[in-house]
């Protein structure tokens, strides 16, 4: 019987993108759908028990190794209104 080992490394090493936003009033980091979000875009985000808007201060690409919260901590962002 062969067994593969290959899925739980590929899955730790996927490319993720971190995002930085300040919403209201405070930073906060989230987990971007897609890559070519950029500072200063506006986004929708989970926020408590409601949605907020917010503006993206940083942008960085990692893993799940190198998060800056650990993923279960990270909501992802729902809309993205570019700058």
């Amino acid at each position: 019987m062969i067994h593969s080992l290959s899925g739980g490394v590929i899955a730790e090493n996927a490319p993720l993108t971190f995002v930085k936003a300040e919403v209201e009033g405070a930073p906060c980091w989230f987990l971007s759908p897609t890559s070519k979000i950029k500072a200063g875009d506006r986004i929708c985000v989970p926020f408590g028990n409601h949605r907020a808007e917010g503006v993206v201060l940083r942008v960085e690409n990692g893993t799940r190794q190198t998060a800056p919260l650990p993923l279960s901590r990270m909501k992802e962002i729902e809309e993205i209104f570019p700058a």
